[in-house]
């Protein structure tokens, strides 16, 4: 089966580096940390140890020598100091020994007063004690603390490799952060990129242990299928093996630096795959896909995968005969929903079957990967969808949501968000193919099912750095327009994602504060980082007018394009907080839109008197706020906001306002309260899974249902309207308090429920329009414009210029992270005004003989819309007769009458919708001869 032996080679590099872990000799040279290094590096990472939620005691360093020699680290030492420090490390642990040929070394730090596992026995011990969460570890030549630049270098003087775990000094692009119980682990080779080579994850700490030389005796030979076993783990792990297969996938540039090899034939081995990956970049440069290959590596367990590692250029064979060819998988996702299942086909080409929807986009301006749902719709909130106390429900959303994710990937590592790499075009998105959340996905090539980052993937056979056209193509969701949702007006809601027209170059300047900044890739100032101190915030948006300009176009395209007549809107600037009139920030953005649309189109509802709002220092530096058309609906009354009310004290009070059609009377008055709950990132979490602060939503949902009891009977009307972004799912404790109260969710009510946000791929509702029975029935539909949340961040205007693609458009896509809603209203018709009319009656004659002489009258009505139509009515001593008008004249024969006196009459033209009605009455005078 097998044609090589490489026993003897392998046995030969363990015994050279063998013999320089016992003389202490460093048989090979320290890299340059601006080169892919071959020499010591740092593998991991931790300061969690003894912390709570922690199971090891100690902190850790630990190094890695990939080489085939030992290098000894006599007069090194490992260094920190914290993630925003600037100044020389504030801990240094001198080294001592060396690290073995493949191996690694153990440096111990500080202890915390938790834990309940000791590490390994440690090669160094330190009494550092690290951050749980961000820091910046670096392996120097020498124990003299350093101070290395706060940036991405990654040359820096006497230091042969460095670590920014979620710090200000990394190499190219920092790791994200740890926590108590994750540690951050060099993945891959060291690329001189932080993000790229490590994953956080479960700490592993290892030391350099004995040395033994390994057992002078060839691989085993072993069928693919042989080395995954059936379990999860491989049962030949850390055995030498030699192994052979066909070549599936091949990655050599990207930092994936491997393979996958898979049985001829179609996978057929129950319960074990028959695809394996090969790490080892000499390795990988000399195949191709399609070859035939024998294989001599370690089967190693790698973060969850079983690879063959280590596996150097002489370790594979190009086989002359061909092996045959391989058939892909092809099976429904579905059938592969457990993890066992997947297990078993971990490595193996495949054709995915079925449907199959983008349902996150976020990391696609990172590492070009996108999470899959299997069939036609998103992943689920849970809580979107069912009680949050209905744990059943719950379970089995979460449940579904775990069996039909899979990732797309691009077969890279590379962060395209880092400084090295934004000058790489980033695969897969375009305007024209903005690969939207809600996507359809179609597959045109086979893909490897396989297990990277604690997540399953789709992976190319081949690094995508195009549009990925030949791989997968996805259906292009974008509409120009809401859907036509009827009525006579659209009342509308939208957050507008921290509109600050006080930039932060103008607060800098202006002497109120300083900021930090997001840059671009040229290093200009893109958006705000953080202005201000958190006891006195400044700005949360543009960096300065161009970017503001950019930020404007697109929400003004949007609102623009909502055609509605009331747009409540979340997140823009409360001016007050920097000296200038509290409107200030929606004067600008109203004047934005008139200069779009024309002047007078739009006008803002004034802010109540400074006395009748919350004291200056108790607001929050964003705040909520009404726009309008005056020539569709007018303002009744003054604005409101809640005052006084202790469960707003960490949120946005909510603002009310009266509206009515233009022209009608304030009776017809219908309410508007918009509101911006307190946000599910800060304050306790009660464990329902509704977020953090959920009982303080839950308050503020009671406050604002008294508050719209009050608002409402204060104007007159029985009809109100709760907009905004409530933090709060559809399904939630704060919504249901409102439901309880007698407001239906609209767009669940009229729309099925279409969401307006999505987090972590898992698609929901923060936003919402909510009415009462009065307001409901005024509602003629609705619809929530996916234009924000389904869209990838890059196209955000605080991501212009961060890669070699230009993706910004001054169109309403990415206007915000919150998808608008409108709902469609129907309002009171309006009475037109009615043109007054006049009478003119004579009697003929007015004075009569009684039984004798008849009575004639006649009649003219006037009008200043021309002589009126229709018919007058005559009424007299309990008689009536209708006559018709002819060019406003009447003649009506009343005849005789019998007794003597004076006989009222009274003829009354009743008008009509042009002209109002009017009546006169006449005395006719009846006398007795005899």
């Amino acid at each position: 089966m097998f044609t090589t032996s490489r026993a003897s080679r392998r046995v030969l590099a363990s015994v050279a580096g063998l013999a320089a872990a016992v003389t202490g000799l460093a048989l090979a040279p320290l890299a340059p940390a601006n080169a892919v290094s071959t020499g010591l590096v740092i593998s991991e990472v931790y300061g969690g140890g003894g912390n709570s939620g922690a199971t090891l005691t100690n902190d850790f360093i630990e190094l890695y020598n990939p080489t085939t020699a030992a290098i000894s680290v006599e007069g090194m030492s490992v260094q920190y100091r914290s993630s925003s420090a600037t100044a020389a490390a504030t801990g240094v642990t001198a080294l001592t020994g060396s690290v073995p040929a493949g191996g690694h070394y153990l440096i111990q730090e500080a202890a915390g007063t938790g834990g309940s596992q000791a590490l390994p026995t440690p090669d160094a011990t330190g009494t550092i004690a690290m951050s749980g969460t961000a820091f910046t570890v670096w392996l120097a030549n020498g124990t003299t603390a350093l101070a290395p630049a706060a940036d991405d270098s990654t040359v820096r003087t006497g230091i042969v490799d460095l670590v920014g775990v979620n710090s200000n000094t990394f190499e190219t692009a920092k790791t994200g952060a740890t926590a108590n119980a994750t540690s951050a682990s060099r993945t891959a080779g060291d690329t001189d990129n932080n993000s790229a080579d490590f994953a956080i994850g479960a700490p592993s700490p290892a030391n350099a242990g004995p040395v033994t030389p390994p057992p002078d005796e060839d691989p085993t030979e072993a069928t693919i299928a042989e080395i995954q076993g059936t379990g999860d783990a491989s049962p030949l792990d850390g055995d030498e093996v030699v192994t052979e297969g066909v070549v599936t996938a091949a990655y050599p540039t990207g930092g994936f630096n491997g393979f996958y090899i898979e049985t001829p034939g179609s996978p057929d081995t129950p319960g074990a795959s028959d695809g394996l990956f090969v790490y080892g970049s000499a390795a990988t440069a000399l195949v191709e896909i399609g070859d035939s290959v024998e294989v001599a590596g370690e089967v190693e367990e790698y973060q969850g995968t079983t690879e063959l590692t280590g596996v150097a250029a002489d370790d594979v064979v190009v086989l002359d005969t061909p092996l045959g060819t391989v058939t892909p998988l092809s099976v429904p996702w579905a059938d592969l929903d457990t993890p066992a299942e997947k297990e078993a086909h971990e490595g193996e080409l495949v054709s995915p079957q079925g449907a199959f929807t983008v349902t996150d986009n976020y990391d696609t301006n990172y590492y070009a990967s996108f999470t899959l749902a299997s069939g036609d719709h998103p992943l689920v909130q849970p809580t979107d969808v069912a009680d949050a106390q209905d744990t059943a429900a719950i379970a089995a959303i979460n449940a579904d949501n775990a069996a039909r994710s899979v990732t797309l990937d691009d077969g890279q590592s590379v962060n395209f968000n880092s400084a090295a790499n934004k000058g790489t075009p980033l695969p897969w998105l375009s305007n024209a193919n903005p690969v939207r959340v809600g996507s359809a996905v179609t597959f045109h090539e086979p893909v490897v099912l396989e297990y990277r980052n604690s997540l399953w993937n789709f992976q190319p056979t081949t690094p995508v750095t195009d549009d990925g056209a030949d791989v997968a193509t996805f259906t292009n969701t974008r509409t120009a327009a809401p859907e036509n949702v009827g009525g006579d007006i659209r009342l509308a809601t939208f957050n507008v994602l921290n509109y600050f027209p006080t930039t932060g170059a103008e607060y800098d300047a202006s002497g109120l504060g300083t900021c930090t900044y997001y840059n671009d890739r040229a290093g200009n100032h893109v958006t705000v980082n953080t202005c201000g101190t958190e006891a006195s915030p400044g700005p949360r948006g543009a960096a300065d007018d161009a970017n503001l300009a950019r930020q404007q176009a697109k929400i003004v395209t949007a609102i623009d394009d909502l055609g509605a007549s009331i747009v409540s809107l979340e997140e823009i600037e409360n001016s007050v907080k920097f000296g200038q009139d509290r409107d200030a920030g929606v004067a600008t953005l109203v004047d934005a839109l008139n200069a779009a649309a024309g002047a007078g189109t739009w006008a803002y509802a004034p802010s109540p008197a400074a006395a009748d709002l919350p004291p200056t220092a108790d607001q929050d530096v964003i705040r909520t706020a009404f726009i309008y058309k005056p020539a569709d609906v007018s303002l009744v009354g003054g604005s409101v906001v809640l005052t006084g009310s202790a469960p707003f004290a960490d949120a946005r009070e909510p603002l009310a306002q009266g509206f009515k059609a233009t022209g009608a009377p304030d009776s017809d008055a219908f309410a508007v309260i918009v509101n911006h709950f307190k946000s599910k990132g800060s304050g306790v979490d009660d464990g329902t899974g509704q977020g953090n602060a959920n009982p303080d939503r839950i308050a503020q949902a009671q406050a604002l249902s008294d508050f719209a009891t009050s608002f409402s009977s204060g104007l007159g009307t029985d009809k109100v309207f709760l907009t905004g972004d409530f933090n709060s799912y559809t399904q939630e404790d704060p919504l249901q308090v409102l439901y309880d109260d007698g407001y239906v969710d609209l767009q669940t009510q009229f729309n099925g429920g279409e969401t307006t946000y999505n987090f972590d791929g898992l698609a929901g509702s923060l936003d919402h329009v909510l009415a009462n029975p009065a307001a409901e029935a005024m509602v003629t539909g609705t619809d929530v414009w996916q234009i924000n949340a389904e869209e990838s961040i890059a196209f955000e205007y605080s991501r212009y210029n961060y890669n070699a693609t230009d993706f910004y458009e001054p169109g309403p896509y990415r206007a915000s992270d919150h998808d608008p809603e409108v709902v469609g209203l129907d309002l009171p018709a309006i009475a037109e005004p009615q043109t007054p009319a006049t009478m003119t009656v004579v009697a003929v004659p007015q004075v009569t003989i009684a039984k004798l002489i008849p009575v004639g009258l006649i009649i003219q009505v006037k009008s200043e819309g021309g002589p009126p139509t229709g018919k007058v009515t005559v009424a007299w001593d309990g008689r009536t007769k209708e006559v018709r008008l002819v060019r406003g004249y009447a003649a009506v024969d009343l005849g005789t009458f019998k007794d003597p006196g004076t006989h009222h009459v009274e003829v009354t033209y009743p008008g009509t919708d042009t002209i109002a009605p009017v009546t006169k009455t006449v005395d006719i005078r009846v006398i007795r001869l005899f």
